[in-house]
């Protein structure tokens, strides 16, 4: 049901690769709600994923842009501003690929220049985001910016490899640039912590299956579904929101919360 919380409003989507991705039906919601969006991945995306079909869906054109190159960030922004004519009002950060996990990289044995790459994609790229965005001045006030993180970034899971230090500087970038943001345009930078999903890159993640339905029971609520975090994400890009800033909010089904749950233990219901 769309209530046209986004009416006017412009924005660009970082991330959708098909349709089980999360930015893929954030990007829909917005949409619905009366948003214009573009929306961009990195250019070796395109050839695999189902973007096209999405923009030809949505009436948003498709800007390919490497998130760790400066140049491909400022041509994104320019070009955005002109196509959606005139200042951006929200931004969504969906970014985060780790070659250690993809080449099977165990965390005690890891690749470091490996490392370095997947902390410059999946969380650097939101500092240099953030930082063209602010020098271009292109974010209108009470604007919003937002990065997806996971609840590793503050608990272990071992599988999950070096991209949990990722979420953390994502995290941190995210409170520190907000500070900037908010001083100088009441621009609202905060990050969203969602459960486990079934997301192309997620479910490559080993044992993730397992681990899902372990959150799933863990979570009072379930795990949240990419539908409800899209719906989660247009209040935070919404005037509704408007004081919420700098903050790491947990989209998860309580999961963040809970020490034991009976639904895991021999006999629970």
């Amino acid at each position: 049901m769309a209530n046209n919380l986004l009416a006017g409003k412009k924005g660009i989507i970082f991330g959708a690769l098909d349709e089980h991705s999360i930015a893929w039906k954030i990007a829909e919601r917005c949409v619905e709600e009366g948003a214009q969006i573009t929306l961009t991945n990195a250019p070796v995306a395109m050839r695999f994923g189902k973007i096209q079909e999405l923009g030809e869906k949505l009436n948003a054109e498709i800007i390919p842009a490497d998130a760790t190159s400066m140049e491909d960030l400022e041509n994104l922004i320019d070009k955005s501003v002109e196509i959606l004519g005139g200042k951006l009002d929200f931004v969504l950060h969906s970014i985060g690929m780790s070659l250690n996990v993809r080449k099977k990289r165990e965390y005690t044995n890891i690749n470091y220049d490996w490392m370095h790459k997947t902390f410059d994609i999946s969380a650097i790229s939101f500092h240099r985001l953030m930082q063209t965005l602010y020098q271009k001045d292109v974010i209108n006030e009470y604007g919003s910016i937002l990065g997806l993180t996971y609840i590793a970034a503050q608990r272990t899971f071992p599988d999950y490899n070096e991209m949990a230090e990722s979420k953390s500087l994502l995290e941190s970038f995210a409170r520190s640039f907000g500070y900037h943001f908010g001083i100088r345009n009441k621009v609202r930078v905060n990050t969203v912590s969602q459960s486990p999903t079934m997301t192309t890159a997620g479910s490559g993640v080993k044992g993730f299956s397992e681990f899902f339905n372990y959150a799933d029971k863990m979570s009072p609520l379930g795990n949240a579904s990419a539908e409800a975090c899209a719906d989660y994400c247009v209040t935070l890009f919404s005037d509704l929101t408007r004081s919420v800033t700098m903050q790491n909010l947990y989209h998860d089904g309580g999961f963040s919360n809970m020490g034991m749950s009976p639904a895991l233990l021999e006999g629970g219901e």
